[in-house]
């Protein structure tokens, strides 16, 4: 084996790990790759990688010896107990302040472990956010990363110069937070994909289905909102998509069974939500969602008992995708609304500090949700750093309320053609409860006391005191401090 010390080892030879590694030795950077499978290092070398900067080893033994200190470490392998073991086997070979890097898709409460367990030992851990598939992981991802903060300036002019970069040339990746914060910035990204997913294909549903659109012709709408307000990656891919044709000139989407995958991110962003008591209704329906549609024989049968879409003719087309258009809009207000909520409120409860508009131009490009969109929220971010909610911020209050009337002749326009729009439904009446100052929660508050003596509070008296009240007896009032 060669002498030469590199600049960042690397484990883990999928596709992810293949195209980082090729994207750090094209800005200058050395790598040492190890992989449990030798064969698969070795073609890898012969091929893609062939003639690079890089070189492939036999052990980690061999791995740690040839990287400069502090060794720089990126682990490209599933989530889960796979890092744990790969931990374990690297820390005999390990010194002083050496950085592990977790680019994989690991949930945020395993980072937070790793990063302690690691602290310990003198040893820097970093959870490392990474989104854009493999086309940003060879031209230039997101990257989110957090975790020990001595270690970022040792990995930052890498991850940076392989990062993507906005138009105006900012750089998205950025140091996001201690602990877990970098992959829990990961998992709301995610979070929001999902919503926005599915919002699109409630969008694509009404046209099809409402509206008795062709593909070409509701691609046509999808490539005409990128031009607009809606512009991003998602509203891109879904306008080709709609045109692509099979071999055999038939439309690709219609030979697609409609059963939805899931890695489980998104199930990770609801549990989150429910464990911080943050609402993101938007992106649990979308979650549900998925699970739905994996029920498809049972849909299949009930289709023919409980009866199909209905269907009635369309009187104004043009100004029903207004209205579509607006809606969208409104209800992915409402998904980046839900997703920065949970970001609240998990900086509250675990101190990271995140700042919220450079997390929106961390997603500006090289990601999955990337768009246009995101510079307002980061304005937004910027105009108040406090800010509890975005659906409060000038700009996208004045949207909401504009967009009021068209938004629910949509659900409506839905309901009444038996078309499922979970999301989008459910974004609106997130708007609707938040912005009703009374709710009917006292009277669930009553029931509750009144079959469990679970207590009150009352308007007329300070928050904190709690009462009963004695509903099947005498009926007098119990204060209980």
């Amino acid at each position: 084996m060669s002498d030469k010390q590199f600049s960042i080892g690397l484990i883990g030879i999928g596709v992810m790990g293949q195209n980082l590694a090729l994207n750090i030795e094209r800005h200058g950077y050395s790598v040492a790759i190890y992989g449990r499978n030798p064969d698969k290092v070795q073609s890898y070398l012969a091929g893609k990688a062939r003639h690079k900067n890089m070189i492939g080893v036999a052990s980690l033994s061999e791995l740690t010896a040839c990287l400069q200190k502090p060794r720089k470490i990126l682990l490209m392998i599933p989530a889960g107990e796979p890092v744990d073991e790969c931990i374990r086997d690297l820390l005999p070979h390990l010194a002083l302040g050496d950085i592990l890097i977790d680019g994989g898709n690991s949930h945020y409460p395993d980072t937070n472990r790793r990063t302690k367990f690691l602290g310990e030992k003198g040893l820097n851990f970093i959870g490392t956010g990474i989104s854009g598939g493999e086309e940003g992981a060879l031209n230039g991802p997101s990257i989110m990363p957090g975790g020990s903060p001595g270690a970022w300036e040792h990995v930052k002019p890498i991850l940076q110069a392989i990062a993507a970069r906005t138009e105006n040339g900012d750089v998205c990746c950025d140091w996001v937070g201690e602990g877990g914060a970098g992959h829990f910035v990961k998992m709301i990204h995610n979070g929001i994909e999902y919503g926005d997913m599915q919002l699109i294909c409630e969008a694509y549903d009404i046209m099809k289905l409402g509206m008795n659109m062709s593909l070409k012709e509701i691609s046509e709408v999808f490539d005409r909102w990128n031009r607009g307000e809606l512009k991003s990656y998602l509203i891109e891919i879904t306008g080709k998509i709609l045109r692509y044709r099979a071999p055999d000139g038939s439309a690709m989407l219609d030979k697609i069974l409609d059963v939805a995958g899931q890695k489980g991110t998104g199930q990770w962003t609801v549990d989150a939500a429910l464990e911080l008591i943050q609402p993101v209704t938007l992106i649990a329906e979308a979650v549900l969602a998925r699970d739905l549609s994996t029920l498809k024989e049972e849909r299949q049968l009930a289709a023919k008992i409980l009866g199909g879409t209905a269907s009635d003719s369309v009187q104004d087309g043009r100004a029903l995708i207004e209205d579509l258009e607006q809606s969208l809009y409104a209800s992915k207000m409402v998904s980046y609304a839900q997703g920065y909520a949970l970001m609240r409120a998990a900086d509250r409860e675990y101190h990271w500090n995140l700042n919220y508009g450079r997390i929106a131009l961390l997603w500006r490009a090289g990601c999955i949700i990337r768009s246009a969109f995101l510079d307002k929220i980061k304005e937004a971010c910027d105009r108040n750093p406090q800010l509890m909610n975005l659906m409060l911020d000038p700009f996208f209050a004045d949207v909401l309320k504009n967009a009021q009337p068209a938004w629910r002749r949509i659900v409506a326009h839905g309901i009444q053609h038996g078309i499922p729009m979970p999301a989008m439904s459910s974004a609106l009446t997130y708007f609707d409860g938040y912005r009703s100052a009374q709710l009917p929660t006292n009277l669930l508050q009553a029931q509750r006391d009144y079959f469990g003596a679970h207590t009150y509070e009352r308007i007329d008296r300070p928050r904190g005191q709690f009462f009963h009240t004695d509903w099947t007896g005498g009926g007098n009032e119990v204060q209980i401090r």
